[in-house]
């Protein structure tokens, strides 16, 4: 990228990573500090970077500024310092007494009865040491330590690691964060509500996250007008966030934007967005969450949470995230948009929890333990996704508001007996020999048997079911409810769901122990069909909504899945 100076109102403050804060900064030649710009800067500035590593943190602002690189140079805030002062010990170690340790317990909601021996609790220390940029793990005590690891102790304050430091780079945290924009007083400067403009800067190496954009959380049902007004109208674009010990950032307010960032190599979530209305996700990699194997702490790539309104992921690249869900609308959300996403190599990649309206289109789903995952939720309308060695799965559970121990949460989204209204169309699922089970399935709690009778989707139709020749023989579909004993049934086509339910899977296909063309080239994530594949015509009559999501004409809907056939 090559950015121009940006057109604003008021001063444009150059900061560079030898910048002297007595400096104006109101010029080239005059750069100050970055700690110094974010002192002064007023809604309407700009504070533009020169290249280079600014090892900085914990600066907090309150303004609506634009940040961004100047011309094609590349700022790096980093959140470490380098440690070189290492005393040599016996058996091949080496320490350093270091004064900014980050030590923490599991969240009071951890359950270590279930997970003690899956998650030490030195895992929730967020302390991060590197050698030569390589991230290494932290261990129990200096008996476990070796090349790729390091130890703390916390009670004398000493960094303990098995590298030899001569002619390497040791980095050990000292920031908590980069960025905090605040909605306290900050600088003598009472706090503006437009959100920051943020381009171009890798933000790196932080002990807790890069970036905190403040504002309300409730902690009730609360409508879209009583939250996500403290900061509005924060765009992120060109950024990234890596190596950070918890999140990559939290952010805040109506509005926001989030487009083209790389994040990765973050613990607990890429991207956290809470209480926000009017939100775009677009165009981001998320990769390689959850790099601590924490367990117990439902961690996700991208999670947007606590009664958003209108949220909307497109054109996202999910990958590479294991054991981590991928985007997880959690708790209370209205009306969300899962349009053109590319989700691989991660646990459930669309997953929408306790909340009202989305639609789910064009997306791309591979090797997916769960694909697409919709739990006690009310009208997800699911169109044209394309899901390989991946499982869909809508359930329902008695979970309600009484006695759950987050009890807003379940109260912030449909009651028990509002659970349904899905739709299920035009889709394709396909499964070779590295996928077991069904590819569709619709679970129920057994408690709810008598009192949910009615089918979770109102409509389920011209899907394409696939099960290539080298699967073992198993059930295309679970089914639940159902009369009789037992709540589910296990289905092998289709056609047994439509004469089980009259009206349902019309216009679908079942093709079990399939042997002929398919994909333009599965090997190389080519997923477009063949031509002459038997299911490579859809009887799909999309709505008007499904139309305007995948920009598509209705005379162009003829094929099953997110893409067209291959010519």
């Amino acid at each position: 990228m090559n950015y121009e100076l940006p057109q604003v109102d008021g001063s444009i403050y150059y900061v560079a990573p030898d910048g002297q804060a007595e400096q104006s900064g109101l010029s080239l030649d005059q750069a100050t500090s970055i700690e110094a710009a974010f002192e002064k800067a007023v809604t309407g500035d700009a504070i533009v970077l020169r290249g280079g590593t600014y090892r900085t943190g914990d600066l907090v602002f309150n303004q609506g500024l634009v940040i961004q690189p100047y011309a094609d140079e590349v700022p790096i805030l980093k959140g470490t310092a380098i440690a070189d002062e290492w005393e040599a010990l016996r058996d091949g170690l080496w320490r350093v007494k270091w004064e900014t340790l980050f030590p923490m317990k599991p969240q009071p909601w951890w359950r270590r009865h279930r997970e003690a021996a899956r998650t030490p609790m030195y895992r929730f220390n967020n302390d991060m040491v590197f050698v030569d940029g390589r991230m290494l793990r932290q261990v129990g005590w200096p008996g476990e330590l070796d090349e790729n690891s390091f130890y703390i102790d916390y009670e004398e304050g000493y960094v303990y690691t098995a590298t030899d430091p001569e002619g390497k780079t040791l980095e050990i945290t000292v920031f908590d964060n980069a960025l905090t924009r605040s909605t306290k007083e900050v600088h003598g400067m009472a706090p503006s509500t437009v959100g920051p403009q943020v381009r171009g800067i890798v933000f790196t190496q932080y002990a807790y996250r890069a970036i905190e954009i403040e504002g309300y959380d409730p902690e009730e049902v609360s409508p879209e007008s009583a939250h996500g007004k403290d900061v509005v109208g924060s765009v992120f674009e060109h950024c990234t966030f890596s190596y950070c010990s918890r999140v990559g950032g939290y952010f805040r307010g109506d509005g926001l934007v989030i487009r083209h960032c790389l994040v990765s190599h973050t613990s607990t979530e890429g991207l956290f967005i809470l209480s926000s209305n009017d939100v775009l996700i677009e165009r981001n990699i998320v990769t390689h969450n959850n790099m601590e194997k924490i367990t117990g702490y439902y961690v996700t790539a991208i999670k947007i949470f606590n009664q958003c309104y209108r949220v909307t992921c497109r054109e996202n690249l999910i990958i590479d995230n294991e054991d981590s869900s991928g985007i997880w609308y959690d708790v209370g959300n209205v009306d969300g948009l899962f349009v053109n996403n590319w989700i691989q190599n991660t646990d459930n990649g669309f997953f929408f929890e306790i909340s009202k309206g989305a639609v789910c289109a064009g997306n791309v789903f591979v090797d997916c333990p769960q694909a697409i995952f919709i739990l006690n939720s009310e009208r997800v309308r699911v169109y044209q996704n394309t899901m390989v060695n991946s499982t869909v799965t809508f359930e329902r559970t008695n979970r309600s508001a009484v006695g759950d121990h987050f009890d807003w949460h379940p109260a912030s989204g449909p009651g028990v007996e509002e659970r349904h209204s899905h739709v299920f169309m035009g889709n394709l699922l396909y499964a070779d020999d590295n996928h077991r089970g069904p590819l569709l399935k619709f679970r129920q709690s057994e408690v709810l048997k008598e009192l949910m009778t009615e089918p979770q989707v109102e409509r389920i139709e011209a899907n394409v079911y696939v099960q290539d020749g080298y699967v073992n023989d198993g059930p295309l579909i679970q089914w639940s409810p159902v009369s009789g004993e037992g709540n589910s049934v296990l289905l092998d086509t289709h056609e047994e769901l439509n004469a089980l339910i009259p009206g349902f899977a019309e216009g679908s296909q079942s093709f079990v122990g399939y042997n002929g063309s398919m994909f333009h080239g599965k090997e190389t994530l080519r997923f477009e069909l063949m031509p002459d594949f038997a299911g490579v015509r859809s009887q799909a009559d999309l709505p008007k909504e499904a139309l305007e999501a995948l920009s598509w004409k209705k005379r162009d809907v003829t094929f099953p899945g997110a893409f067209p056939p291959a010519d």
